[in-house]
């Protein structure tokens, strides 16, 4: 049950760092709620729901592939920890959201879909960091990355739905203290779970 709990608070934390970290998905999630209204903002807040389907595939069965080989696996994890640690930096950092109301096309989910999937996040953070997991937690059965990826995107998804809702009601949140300090405790869990993967492509390497 440990072992479980620890995947599961692995996606909870990665999928909320991911979640209000500011780029293009959640700018987007914002304009359109101000434009359109809170439908439109939650509509875009579960595009990663929709294209993050095939990539998850495409990477686990990539690295199933070369499970066997510590050494590629430890370079992976290598890249993991980086671009974790990036994420730190970049979430320990962050100033108040700019909040625009920009006109944006009605079309919330094929428009939020395309954004997503033009986006290089998801593809380095599944072939870095969430496919390995995926496949570690195969090790010990089917619940630990069912915990991991639902967790991952529960809060993915859950946390541009809070957005979407304070952008509707009030953008003090967004360009104020509250937002950055809640970006730097995730950017230090986020820190956390890089040393983790570093050491542990370090492990693998050696």
């Amino acid at each position: 049950m440990q072992g479980a709990l620890a995947f599961l608070g692995a996606g909870l934390v990665l999928g909320l760092a991911a979640g209000f970290s500011p780029g293009p998905l959640l700018a987007m999630v914002i304009a359109q709620t101000l434009r359109h209204g809170l439908g439109e903002g939650v509509k875009v807040a579960f595009a990663p729901v929709i294209t993050d389907v095939p990539i998850i595939l495409v990477a686990t069965l990539g690295l199933a592939g070369i499970a066997g080989r510590g050494p590629v696996l430890g370079v992976v994890s290598l890249a993991g920890g980086l671009f974790l640690a990036y994420l730190a930096y970049e979430s320990l950092r962050t100033g108040g959201l700019e909040v625009s109301a920009d006109p944006q096309a009605t079309r919330s989910l094929a428009t939020g879909a395309l954004v997503n999937a033009l986006s290089p996040h998801p593809y380095l953070f599944w072939l870095t960091v969430g496919a390995p997991t995926v496949l570690k937690g195969l090790d010990q059965g089917w619940l630990q990355p069912a915990l991991f990826v639902g967790g991952f995107y529960v809060c993915l998804v859950g946390a541009k739905v809070v957005l979407a809702v304070l952008a509707g009601r009030s953008r003090q949140f967004l360009t104020g203290r509250a937002y950055v300090y809640t970006m730097r405790g995730l950017g230090l869990l986020l820190l956390v779970y890089a040393v983790l993967l570093l050491a542990e492509g370090a492990r693998l390497l050696s």
